[in-house]
């Protein structure tokens, strides 16, 4: 069920709060509790009953580890339980993931036929493997409190982020639910989620839907990516991207909020970032922190030789590749990253300074050429619209423009083609100049969030937000989030 579904809005998610407040106002918070549990699997199964399953293994196993970590004295005997954990939890992402990519990369390599096994990957099996894999190590370290099953059940399976993150830590959710106040039905946080949801449909399916029509069309047909083309595709689905992570985020804060649940910040303005290292903290931010404390700091983080740093920043990087897709783009697109976490940190430490302008232009390029290599579905296209970036596929413009700037001819740039299929040039080059402003000089969600205040004027922006994205629903239904 996605968040952008009319199930989701006009059915699922009213009759849950519905049923959640109602149980908790005639004093049946445990029940309560249950039924939350009870909509959260069934939020899950609607996609496909048969994983459900899955995900209750999941659960069981790794809260049965996680109180075997926290009862254990022997710290070889943990350990050893704490490393059969991660790696049971490792083979089967791996197995659903990466298992076909292994056989097509092995076949491509050794020359050999084995057949693919075709396994379709199961929702959010990312998301909740990397939740319960810290849980884990969290336990080991002594840093869980004993919670009952109901809780972590929640935890994990809690529908508003259990699709496509945030990843949330323990700490910060399970308390939540624990919490007396959090059991009442408070309008203004009701009012304050449904904006903030409100916002996130908008931004779905009118924004970031539209381009994703010009963003699939270049990037799956086969047309001439010159110049022109090739940036409106590329910035097309740059914009594609930013719109849809942040408007899948606003949905799932604001439909959490409706339960008074604070889920954590995920995305805060990335392309406002002033370098590589920023943007990381902004963009996936639960994200970015599971893979510094459980994956770069392990490895040893930057407390060695200047080698050794760079080599977990790349080794962090690769490996965050490959876990948003079984590609080697992905990995491709994890190295460029890596590389240029690498080439900041010698950059910062030559202590020469430049423009927060400039580092926020150089920084936005870099990613949106990186983008290029996490859309394409192969090298060949992805070097293809990247040759197109620096005119090596050519220039053209629409021939409407021949009448206009008649020199253009002279200059060896044809006058056919251009963008026509997005639209006229100069249309779709505002609708990339508004996309942009909004980007790089507007508030976020949050900011705007911040100064939130129910009055009527908020319940008229509101209504608007939500009908103009219900009225918008359904030209592009996934988040892209969810395929990772």
């Amino acid at each position: 069920m996605l968040f952008n579904s009319y199930a989701y809005i006009l059915v699922f998610l009213p009759i849950s709060l519905i049923i959640y407040f109602y149980l908790n106002k005639i004093k049946n918070s445990l029940v309560s509790n249950y039924f939350l549990v009870a909509a959260s699997f069934f939020f899950y199964s609607y996609w496909d009953p048969k994983y459900l399953l899955l995900m209750l293994i999941s659960v069981i196993f790794n809260y049965s580890i996680g109180t075997l970590l926290s009862k254990m004295n022997s710290k070889k005997a943990a350990k050893t339980a704490l490393f059969t954990g991660i790696a049971i939890n490792l083979v089967a992402l791996g197995y659903y993931k990466y298992a076909d990519f292994f056989i097509k990369s092995t076949n491509a390599v050794a020359g050999t036929n084995f057949d693919l096994q075709h396994i379709v990957l199961p929702l959010a099996i990312s998301f909740f493997t990397f939740q319960q894999i810290a849980y884990l190590v969290d336990s080991y370290r002594g840093l869980t409190k004993e919670y009952d099953f109901l809780n972590y059940c929640l935890f994990v399976s809690f529908f508003p982020q259990l699709i496509a993150g945030p990843i949330v830590h323990h700490k910060e959710m399970m308390p939540q639910f624990e919490q007396t106040e959090n059991k009442k039905f408070i309008y203004e946080n009701f009012h304050k989620g449904l904006f903030i949801f409100s916002m996130g449909l908008f931004k779905k399916t009118v924004i970031a839907d539209t381009f994703a029509l010009w963003a699939n069309f270049g990037y799956n047909n086969d047309i001439s990516l010159t110049f022109f083309n090739a940036w409106a595709t590329s910035l097309a689905y740059t914009f594609q991207l930013y719109f849809d992570f942040s408007g899948y985020s606003d949905m799932a804060v604001g439909a959490a909020k409706m339960f008074n649940i604070d889920l954590p910040v995920n995305f805060n303005s990335p392309y406002k970032a002033v370098n590589i290292q920023d943007f990381w903290k902004r963009w996936h931010m639960t994200l970015s922190r599971w893979l510094k404390d459980y994956l770069y700091i392990p490895l040893g983080g930057s407390k060695g030789s200047s080698k050794r740093t760079s080599f977990n920043l790349i080794t962090t990087f690769l490996l965050g590749g490959l876990w948003h897709g079984a590609s080697w783009t992905f990995v491709a697109w994890g190295l460029l990253h890596g590389i240029g976490s690498v080439i900041h940190r010698f950059w910062h430490k030559t202590g020469i300074k430049m423009s927060r302008t400039m580092g926020i232009f150089i920084t936005f390029m870099f990613v949106h050429v990186a983008w290029v290599f996490f859309r394409a579905d192969s090298f060949k296209k992805a070097f293809y619209l990247i040759k197109g970036l620096f005119g090596f596929n050519g220039i053209s413009v629409h021939e409407s423009l021949q009448y206009s700037y008649p020199f253009l001819s002279t200059l060896g740039i044809q006058l056919t083609g251009g963008t026509e299929y997005y639209g006229s040039f100069w249309e779709t080059s505002f609708i990339l100049a508004v996309a942009g402003w909004i980007v790089f000089r507007k508030k976020n969600s949050q900011e705007i969030a911040e100064h939130f205040e129910s009055t009527y004027l908020y319940i008229v922006l509101t209504s608007i937000l939500l009908a103009l994205g219900i009225f918008a629903t359904g030209s592009v239904n996934e988040f892209l989030y969810f395929n990772f």
